[in-house]
């Protein structure tokens, strides 16, 4: 056969043999690979079934069963005696049951146990058991049982699928020593966590918990308490609307603003902590620690005690008030340690340290310092760097200033080293000033009854007079001691002072250098003004800061052992032997026992010469007494001063 092309040339059929050829093998491969997957999608995949889940109720066992058509329950049938139901994994036991097999559920009644695992059991007199819902419904001396805890109640509802117990007409759970009674409650047997509502009460040893509202973690023993809650023991009870009570451990976590009393102390706070093993309470918020004994009170943003080594400390705006007074005292520092020694003894006392920046106000007292330490032993507070007190119109500093207490009331004050007072007397700038090593006040009743100054005391003292109250004079006394005596109304009346020197100079003619002490300093601008003056830090500068005078303590004395000579020389009568004696009892000096003279040896008494003045005794005066308002008199070196008895 040909074919004829575009040529009009005939062509032999067997030239395009092999194209068709190729065509048709593609043909056929295509279709039987077409075959096999239409194959294959025919075959059945064999696949597991998926188990139904038998909801069923069986009935496992009954001494009796029968069915009454015409009775009461004529859908129920009837069992008595060991009656014996499964549910999925449950098993229920009474002494005797309506079956209701078409809506799957069961109603026993006597002796009705219910078991679930090995973990659970509820114990009962009547209780329905709804297998499509899972939920067993029991009354009458309901015991439930779950691990360690045990719910009382008579009338609970059982949640098999949410795992929940609850009660709406009072129950009682126990877990070890912790019981809790509320109306309401739940109870969950997968998480182990109660609630409970409506009149609480947790009981736990000494401990009484009463609250609208608790969680109760029973794997954790913790306890929360929300809404109005309070919590007493041992005398001591605990105000909160917000807590968390570890029962097992008497660990506390308290927020919301809470309130801590025991006997004569509170304490408030944002939030506190406190561990009963470690006995250590800690405060966070505006923390308020009341001590209603002593009457003071310290607040303070952060607050920690240890009530078992007394040990606490107190900071950020820490202040503390004293209203034992009739003032209230009130006094600011950084930070306030405080340290217990001999504790749960009789003879327990303790340190209070005040630093730094330490700043006191009442409306009769001021003071400022660096750093501050009371000591309850001898009820001694002791001021330290550059101590400034006022009191009035007064003003007190020196190195260190110690003022020693008594039920409260100050009953003495030391001022030591560079000590200074200076009292403002008018607005003409008139101060009377005194100057020494040291200064001591003794009070009596709160009001100072005397006064005395030690050591290079330098004194301005501008007398007034008692008729118009006008300043005249001025004067200027130096000498080595000066006692002072106040009257009940604090004015000064009588002055005592052995040899001193001074002078009186008429207001016109004060020398400049005499006006002001070279130690004087007045410093109006650092004292507090009030209450919350305190916490305004104004120190003093460096020039005028107190500069510590270095005190050398005497040097000791080393005597060198000296041998003893082998023997002494032959004495001669009437010879004079250096170190030696004369045979026949008299002086070395061939004088007599008793002529007073002590050339060359020692004794140990000796007489005074006749007309002399006896060994220890100065020539000096004894002590004058004045008045402060008295004239000053002329030395008189040849008249003995009164002396003060």
């Amino acid at each position: 056969m040909n074919i004829k092309d575009g040529s009009s040339k005939m062509r032999p059929l067997s030239k395009y043999r092999p194209f068709a050829n190729g065509h048709r093998t593609f043909m056929v491969l295509v279709l039987c690979l077409f075959g096999l997957c239409l194959i294959c999608a025919m075959t059945p995949v064999k696949r597991k079934r998926a188990k139904v889940k038998d909801d069923k109720v069986y009935l496992e066992h009954a001494d009796e069963l029968r069915y009454d058509l015409y009775g009461p329950t004529r859908d129920a049938q009837i069992a008595k005696g060991r009656v014996h139901f499964i549910h999925q994994g449950a098993h229920l036991w009474c002494d005797s049951a309506y079956y209701y097999e078409a809506s799957n559920s069961v109603k026993a009644f006597g002796h009705v146990r219910f078991k679930q695992g090995d973990t659970l059991s509820l114990n009962c007199d009547v209780g329905t058991y709804d297998g499509a819902e899972e939920l067993m419904v029991a009354s009458k001396n309901v015991v439930l049982k779950h691990r360690k805890q045990t719910l009382y109640t008579d009338s609970l509802t059982y949640d098999r699928l949410y795992k929940t117990a609850y009660f709406v007409e009072g129950g009682k759970l126990v877990d070890g020593k912790d019981n809790l009674v509320s109306d309401w409650g739940e109870y969950n047997t997968g998480t182990r966590e109660a609630v409970f509502y409506y009149d609480v009460k947790l009981y736990n040893g000494n401990r009484l918990v009463t609250t609208d509202t608790l969680y109760y973690d029973t794997s954790k023993s913790i306890a929360h308490v929300v809404g109005p809650s309070k919590v007493t023991s041992q005398g001591s009870t605990i105000d909160t609307d917000d807590g968390y009570f570890n029962t097992k451990t008497d660990q506390a976590k308290m927020y919301g603003r809470s309130t801590v009393v025991d006997k004569q102390k509170t304490i408030t706070g944002d939030s506190l902590f406190y561990d009963d093993a470690s006995g250590e309470s800690e405060g966070f918020g505006n923390v308020i620690f009341v001590d209603k004994e002593n009457k003071n009170e310290l607040n303070c943003e952060y607050l920690l005690y240890n009530e078992q080594t007394g040990a606490g400390l107190a900071t950020n705006r820490a202040i503390v008030k004293d209203f034992s007074q009739p003032d209230t005292l009130y006094m600011h520092g950084d930070t306030i340690r405080i340290y217990s020694f001999n504790v749960n003894t009789d003879s327990v006392y303790r340190k209070i340290h005040c630093y730094h920046h330490v700043r006191a106000f009442r409306t009769d007292v001021q003071a400022v310092c660096d750093s501050l330490v009371f000591n309850s032993k001898d009820s001694c507070m002791t001021m330290y760097q550059d101590p400034i007190v006022w009191n009035m119109g007064r003003q007190l500093l020196g190195e260190e200033i110690r003022v020693y207490m008594n039920d409260s009331s100050i009953r003495m004050a030391r001022v030591i080293d560079q000590a200074l007072s200076v009292e403002k007397l008018d607005e003409y700038e008139h101060f009377n000033q005194i100057s020494s090593k040291e200064m001591q006040a003794f009070f009596t009743d709160g009001k100072i009854s005397s006064a005395i100054a030690m050591g290079n005391v330098t004194t301005v003292y501008y007398p007034i007079d008692d008729k118009d109250s006008s300043i005249v004079v001025m004067d200027y006394t130096e000498t080595d001691t000066m006692k002072m005596y106040f009257t009940p109304e604090r004015k000064l009346y009588k002055i005592w002072m052995p040899k001193a020197s001074g002078t009186w100079y008429p207001l016109t003619q004060i020398p400049s250098d005499k006006r002001r002490l070279p130690q004087f300093a007045w410093f109006e601008e650092i004292r507090p003004v009030d209450k919350d003056d305190i916490f305004n830090w104004r120190g003093k500068s460096e020039e005028a800061k107190l500069k510590v005078i270095e005190r050398h303590s005497a040097p000791l004395q080393v005597l060198d052992a000296q041998p003893l000579p082998a023997a002494l020389p032959e004495e001669r009568d009437g010879d004079e032997s250096a170190g030696g004696g004369s045979p026949d009892g008299g002086s070395p000096n061939g004088g007599s026992p008793n002529d007073g003279s002590s050339a060359g040896g020692s004794s140990d008494a000796i007489a005074p010469q006749e007309g002399g003045v006896p060994s220890g005794e100065s020539t000096t005066p004894a002590s004058e007494e004045t008045s402060p308002d008295a004239k000053a008199q002329p030395e008189n070196t040849n008249n003995p001063a009164v002396s003060e008895s």
